[in-house]
C-alpha cells in the first residue's frame, strides 16, 4: 500500500477527515476563511440548523446506515424548553426537520434522472462497479496539499456529484458565489478529473434543479483557490512574517 492509499484509507473515516489527521490538508472550507480571515482558519464554525440538515439530508440518501448518529427532538422549535432539556446545548435535529428531509429524498430519489445519476444504471444494478458515495481524495494544487471528500463519483457519466439544499432555488447562483461552490467544484474537478454537478432541492417549493458548471465558474474558483493557497503559504509557512502587523486595506 502507498502512502497515497494509506493516507486514503484514513481520510474514509469521518473522525479522520475532519479532525486532527484530516486538518494537515487544505480543503475547500479553508478557502472562504483564508480570503477573508486568515488568521483563524483552524478555528471551529458554529454549526447551523441549514448545515445540520444539509448534512443529514445527505446521509439519508448516500449513507442511511448512519442516521443513528444523529440525535432528534420531539420539539416543534429550537427554543423551547422540551428541546433545551433533550439537547443538552448540541444542535440536534427537530422531528419536523426529518419528517421534511425525507420528503426531500423521496423527491429526489423518484426523479429518474438524479435516481440514476445517484445509483447509476449499471448491468444487473451493480451499483458498486459505477458510482461511489463518500469518496476522499488528495493532490496538489498551487504548492499546497488539498482534500475533498466526493458525495458521488459516478463513473459510468464521469461526474462528480454534489448533493444541495437550498432555502430559495432561484437564487442558487448567488449562492454558489457567496459559499464557495465554485472553488469547490475546481478543487473536486482536480481531485477527480471530472467534471463537477450540483443537484439541488428547494426546501419549501421542493423544486429540483441539476446545475453544470461553465469555464466560468471553474476560472472564479480556481483563481480563489490560487488565492487561498498563496494566503496560506505567507500566514503559515513564512517564517518571517509577523501577523500582528496584518491588516485589511481596501478603499470605499
Amino acid at each position: 500500500m502507498t502512502s497515497k492509499e494509506k493516507i486514503l484509507k484514513r481520510l474514509k473515516i469521518d473522525e479522520d477527515y475532519y479532525g486532527d489527521f484530516g486538518n494537515q490538508f487544505l480543503s475547500n472550507s479553508h478557502v472562504g476563511k483564508l480570503l477573508n480571515d486568515p488568521l483563524n482558519i483552524f478555528k471551529p464554525s458554529k454549526p447551523s440548523p441549514a448545515f445540520l440538515i444539509g448534512g443529514y439530508f445527505h446521509t439519508c440518501i448516500l449513507e442511511p446506515d448512519k442516521l443513528k448518529k444523529y440525535k432528534v427532538v420531539k420539539a416543534t422549535t429550537r427554543n423551547s424548553k422540551a428541546y433545551k432539556d433533550v439537547a443538552g446545548g448540541e444542535l440536534c435535529m427537530l422531528e419536523k426537520d426529518v419528517d421534511m428531509v425525507e420528503l426531500l429524498r423521496d423527491k429526489v430519489m423518484s426523479n429518474d434522472i438524479c435516481r440514476d445519476l445517484i445509483n447509476g444504471t449499471g448491468p444487473l444494478g451493480n451499483r458498486a462497479a459505477w458510482v461511489d458515495y463518500e469518496v476522499p481524495m488528495i493532490t496538489e494544487l498551487f504548492g499546497q496539499t488539498w482534500k475533498g471528500k466526493a458525495d458521488i463519483v459516478n463513473h459510468e457519466e464521469k461526474l462528480v456529484i454534489d448533493l444541495k439544499t437550498t432555502a430559495d432555488i432561484s437564487k442558487f447562483q448567488y449562492s454558489a458565489n457567496k459559499y464557495n461552490y465554485d472553488s469547490q467544484a475546481y478543487i473536486y474537478s482536480k481531485l477527480f478529473g471530472y467534471e463537477f454537478l450540483f443537484i439541488v432541492i428547494d426546501k419549501n417549493t421542493h423544486q429540483i434543479g441539476m446545475f453544470d458548471c461553465s469555464p466560468k465558474f471553474y476560472e472564479r474558483g480556481e483563481d480563489k483557490v490560487r488565492r487561498a493557497a498563496e494566503a496560506y503559504d505567507l500566514f503559515y509557512k513564512t517564517e518571517e512574517f509577523d501577523p500582528k502587523q496584518y491588516f485589511i486595506s481596501k478603499t470605499l
